[in-house]
């Protein structure tokens, strides 16, 4: 690879590090899984750039971002998918057993079945 083509691949990532901040700080809601995809194609083509024009401590910087990046593009695909057992009562938090009454305030019981105050 030619310096100059490296100079375009590094300067692509940076493009792509640049609009992803902006997006992070202008958007109402952010989709993670597009926030983090751009990080990682960023990393990826700094990192090649670096293979032309090694820096150490940018190569480091860059390794960790593309990781982190990485993870982050997995957990936000993973949240995305519905579980299988959504929309079937399973995993909802639903164990498929009644629900034991909750006593109210002040109905406590206290020994032999009476309640405070009581005698």
């Amino acid at each position: 690879m030619t310096p100059l083509l490296a100079d375009i691949v590094g300067l692509t990532g940076s493009a792509l590090f640049i609009g992803a901040f902006a997006y992070a700080n202008v958007a109402k809601s952010l989709n993670k899984a597009w926030f983090n995809l751009a990080n990682l194609v960023g990393a990826i083509l700094l990192l090649i750039s670096l293979s032309v024009t090694f820096n150490l401590a940018a190569f480091v910087l860059e390794a960790a971002w593309a990781a982190i990046a990485a993870v982050g593009l997995v957990l936000a695909i993973r949240a995305k998918k519905p579980s299988p057992l959504q929309g079937r009562g399973l995993g909802e938090g639903n164990t498929g057993r009644p629900r034991l009454p909750t006593p109210s305030p002040g109905s406590e019981a206290g020994p032999k079945g009476q309640r405070e105050g009581e005698n």
